[in-house]
């Protein structure tokens, strides 16, 4: 019946029915599980129809599904009587005790003045809501937290109208031995790349040129694994990276590695297919290796520019500097010339002459000589300040490499550098720092140690250990190395008892002495004192200028520490027919070989009931009363055991041998 015809019908019984008696008198009101009201405190409606005239306001009652007209009407607040003549008026007979559901009820309840609700639908549109709201602060959130991870820490906070654009920072990446710093070199037109092996480059720094009209500021690195080092610090060195693949080579794990640290830093990528005049040279093979990992070159549609390059002839290098400004100027890096400076460490070393000595990156900002400058957690006044040509100067400004000097501990490559009022604001902020590491520290301090904890701690003293000095020229190779190391640790554990910078000194090599360590140096060499050490206390002293060298040589040290490992093979199963009692021999089991081929040098495992019983070297292997060596598949022989004669007819012998697979 639809609505329209209930209406008609309830016309139709108001005219054949007398109005009730209102019901004046007040009953305790029983709350049914699953039924509520929602509106404090229920009166008894008086009159019938016309009721929706004398209620102002509908009032909303929650009830389930389905439910008696008994209930109902106490819900409501009215006789049940005056909700069976209501029922009727809209053409529906029912009884007391007679269930209706919510759609029949919800159109009785509207004309009695009242307003029906499906049980629950308050509550989920509340989780409704509720989710909405969640979602939308959800989304306000991740994009106020995108656009944070966006900003480099250098511009939080700044104003975009003290905001101007600075030279753009690049990093040189790709596989070792595919021209790096040949590149780079040929850019600077020295010749620092001609003696180099490959794997890191000679010397680490960083230095800015002039082309056309701009300036380009190049971070001469190790490599993507000083990169990342950075980048996992926060501290986004680069905004441009160059992408060095050999023409004659191709596409190497290794490239495919520095591309996706670029990625992963959000820089812009510009491929520098290098070697392109040599005979071998395909750069072709190269955009389509590329394109394949979603590095699409601009000449084939995409956004990559792709620069055909000869470090040896000099063929690209304007382009690619071109390059590297257009990019520039699409994505225009941002800095305030106008505060005090912030940045980061590119390098740290002990320099003879002039002690500890730190290469800095400015991002933002001007450092002068005698500002003071914090680097983690120690400060300095700038006693000296350098460009990337040595020249003492008295300031400098955004995407300026200098050295300074005045520190009084070598700096991690990669930290971040901010320059403050005073020492007292140095000494405030080291203080902050203290408390924020100490707070880091209790943090994570572990709890009460499980029997598992203990038992490893117990058997730790047990794993064989590779003991390691390592000492590198400079910080920034000192970081990959060491990282390149603890690498290897797996079943032997690597452990590198100092990791330093300089040459290998005497007390280094005492160190080795005391631990039964090997002495690592990479292009790092021992003084004379230290040399004469070593021989003294046959210690092994170590150099190497090409890192991927170096790791072979201690991943095969490792795997010649490693206990051997063996593995169990089946040679053959025979099964005991029958058994014999020989003077001075014991019991000899008389067998039929079942499978494979059983052997006098092989260990037994003996059988019963599908169940492992015994175990036992072999004692003597016969046919009839010769002694043989191995018996095949289908023949018999007498068979006794070292360890174990108890046999019974049945039993299963089976043959196997343990062979050395490391």
């Amino acid at each position: 019946m639809s609505r329209g015809t209930r209406r008609c019908a309830s016309a139709i019984g108001a005219l054949a029915l007398p109005p009730p008696t209102p019901q004046h008198e007040s009953k305790s009101k029983v709350r049914l599980p699953g039924l509520r009201a929602r509106w404090p405190g229920q009166q008894q409606a008086d009159g019938w129809y016309g009721m929706a005239n004398q209620v102002k306001e509908p009032r909303v009652i929650e009830i389930p599904n389905e439910i008696a007209v008994r209930d109902l009407a106490e819900l409501l607040g009215i006789s049940p009587v005056d909700l069976l003549k209501a029922l009727i008026g809209n053409g529906i007979m029912a009884t007391i005790t007679q269930s209706i559901d919510y759609e029949t009820a919800a159109i009785v309840a509207e004309d009695l003045g009242f307003s029906l609700q499906l049980e629950g639908t308050a509550e989920r549109e509340a989780l409704v809501r509720a989710a909405v709201e969640a979602e939308e602060r959800k989304a306000a959130d991740a994009a106020e937290a995108e656009l944070v991870a966006s900003t480099p820490w250098y511009l939080v906070g700044e104003r975009e109208d003290a905001l101007s654009t600075r030279s753009p920072v690049v990093t040189v990446m790709g596989h070792v031995d595919h021209g790096k710093t040949s590149i780079l070199d040929a850019i600077r037109h020295t010749h620092v790349a001609a003696g180099e092996s490959g794997g890191i480059t000679q010397h680490i720094g960083a230095y800015t040129i002039a082309h056309g009209e701009g300036s380009i500021t190049f971070i001469d690195t190790p490599g993507h694994e000083a990169f990342t080092a950075m980048r996992a610090r926060g501290a986004q060195a680069t905004d441009i990276a160059i992408i060095v693949v050999a023409a004659d080579d191709g596409l190497m794990p290794q490239t495919r590695e520095a591309i996706d640290h670029a990625r992963a830093a959000h820089v812009p990528i510009i491929v520098a297919i290098n070697k392109v005049d040599l005979p071998g040279a395909k750069p072709e093979r190269i955009l389509e290796q590329l394109a394949a990992i979603d590095l699409t070159p601009e000449e084939w549609g995409g956004d990559t520019f792709f620069i055909r390059t000869s470090a040896t002839t000099g063929e690209g290098m304007s382009d690619l500097l071109d390059a590297i400004l257009f990019v520039a100027e699409e994505h225009p890096p941002l800095a305030n010339v106008d505060r005090p400076a912030l940045g980061i460490v590119i390098e740290g070393q002990i320099d003879q002459r002039r002690g500890v000595v730190a290469t800095l990156l400015i991002q933002s900002g001007r450092l002068n000589a005698g500002d003071t400058v914090v680097i983690d957690r120690q400060h300095c006044r700038v006693r000296a300040l350098f460009d990337d040509k040595g020249n003492r100067i008295k300031t400098a400004g955004p995407s300026m490499p200098v050295e300074i000097m005045g520190l009084s501990e070598v700096p991690v490559a990669g930290s971040r550098f901010e320059v403050v009022k005073d020492d007292k604001g140095a000494k405030a902020l080291v203080s902050r720092r203290d408390d924020a590491a100490h707070a880091s520290v209790l943090a994570n301090r572990a709890g009460p140690m499980t029997l598992e904890e203990l038992f490893a701690r117990a058997t730790e003293s047990e794993v064989k250990t590779l003991n390691l000095v390592v000492k590198t020229d400079v910080q920034g190779t000192l970081e990959p190395v060491v990282d390149a190391l603890q690498r290897l640790s797996g079943e032997i554990k690597v452990r590198i008892l100092l990791a330093d910078t300089g040459e290998i000194s005497e007390s280094d090599v005492n160190l080795a002495a005391a631990s039964d360590a090997v002495v690592i140096g990479f292009r790092s060499s021992p003084d004379t004192r230290a040399q004469a050490a070593a021989t003294a206390q046959k210690v092994e002293v170590r150099e190497y200028d090409v890192i991927y060298k170096l790791v072979e040589d201690v991943r095969d040290a490792l795997a010649g520490m490693l206990d051997p490992v063996y593995q169990e093979v089946t040679l053959g199963q025979a099964e005991v027919r029958q058994i014999f009692s020989v003077p001075r021999q014991g019991k000899i089991a008389g067998c039929s070989v079942i499978s494979g081929t059983i052997r006098r040098n092989g260990t037994v495992r003996v059988i019963r009931a599908q169940e492992e019983i015994a175990q036992s070297a072999v004692a003597s292997l016969k046919r009839f009363t010769e002694d043989v060596r191995e018996v095949r598949e289908g023949f018999e022989c007498g068979v006794s055991l070292s360890a174990f004669n108890d046999f019974v007819e049945g039993d299963i012998l089976e043959f196997f041998s343990r062979e050395r697979v490391r």
